[in-house]
């Protein structure tokens, strides 16, 4: 076998090409440094496979043929949510985890880890946009809906696509240090360490309608009118029942305490207003937190970054190269 950290990558038809491409870059530029990585690529059938952009990713072979290695890749893709994970795919993890010193997903391919049975009890993330039905799915798997990545004994798990690279980073700085790592992310022009976790991507709250109607009424009421001063009391009051009623209704329909869905009404529409020009004062006032600072520690609290810093993460890209460009520079 040749000398060096090897990283094997197993793919499958459907999987996304960045979540492979994306690491395998980091750990490809962390050799330019003096790491040692030898990256490898298998297939449960040998095969290559069609990722989502329609390209054939040629293999060196079969899952089988991985004897042992430093850390094991399993990337994602929509096919892993969108329907069974396939046999072979969670066959093929069962037999490469007590082989490999660290076991790695990105993005949903936290479902393949969970489907082989080797999430139970263990602390992992994924995709903002599939955190919930990962945790419905696998119940045994303690859902982290807001972390970049997280580790657990071994097993790493990472949140959607580009959260990859972030990942790839931190295994970098792990295995190498943190002056080799930071090397790589100033010559990749990514974040050494992104600010804020995965929910400030997030889309709006999306709530399935509630099937009762009181219930819907009142989802209704705060979505339509974030800045009335909502309370668990008020909202239980209006539909004639208890607010600890009240709670479970949410809970047993939607998932989410009734505070905590006011709060993060209120966070998506100061979001969009944030995004839409208004100042943060205002923006506060209309979304209903009633002060700046109040929101200013849930925007801290919940997205790990100040309202006033939000807008520029997702300014519109300007091509004139003028000064007022908004540029990531790494740390």
């Amino acid at each position: 076998m040749e000398p060096g950290r090897h990283i094997v990558f197993v793919v499958f038809d459907g999987i996304k090409m960045l979540d492979v491409v994306g690491p395998a870059e980091v750990f490809a530029e962390a050799n330019l440094f003096g790491a040692d990585y030898v990256l490898g690529y298998a297939s449960p059938s040998g095969e290559p496979v069609v990722t989502s952009v329609g390209l054939r990713l040629p293999v060196g072979g079969t899952v089988a043929d991985v004897a042992e290695a430093d850390t094991v890749v399993v990337s994602g893709g929509d096919v892993l949510v969108t329907r069974a994970v396939p046999a072979d795919l969670t066959e093929a993890i069962r037999m490469l985890q007590p082989r490999a010193r660290r076991l790695v997903s990105i993005c949903t391919g936290s479902f393949a880890l969970a489907a082989a049975g080797v999430l139970d009890g263990r602390r992992a993330t994924t995709h903002w946009r599939h955190a919930r039905l990962l945790s419905r799915a696998y119940p045994d798997v303690r859902v982290q809906p807001d972390a970049l990545f997280v580790e657990d004994d071994g097993i790493v798990t990472s949140a959607g696509v580009s959260a990859g690279i972030d990942l790839a980073l931190a295994l970098v700085e792990q295995d190498h240090g943190a002056d080799l790592a930071r090397n790589v992310a100033r010559s990749l022009v990514v974040f050494m360490q992104r600010p804020g976790g995965q929910s400030q991507f997030s889309a709006p709250l999306e709530v399935r309608p509630p099937r009762t109607p009181a219930l819907r009424s009142v989802v209704d009421l705060v979505s339509a009118q974030p800045g009335l001063p909502h309370t668990v009391g008020s909202l239980a009051a209006l539909i004639g029942v208890s607010p600890r009623h009240l709670a479970r209704m949410f809970t047993a329909e939607l998932d989410i305490t009734p505070a905590r869905f006011v709060e993060q009404v209120r966070l998506d529409h100061a979001k969009a207003l944030l995004d839409s020009g208004s100042g943060v004062a205002e923006a506060a006032r209309a979304a209903g937190f009633g002060s700046s600072e109040t929101m200013r520690r849930t925007f801290v609290a919940r997205l790990g970054v100040s309202p006033s810093g939000y807008p520029a993460r997702f300014a519109t890209a300007r091509r004139d190269g003028g000064e007022d460009d908004t540029a990531a520079h790494a740390r």
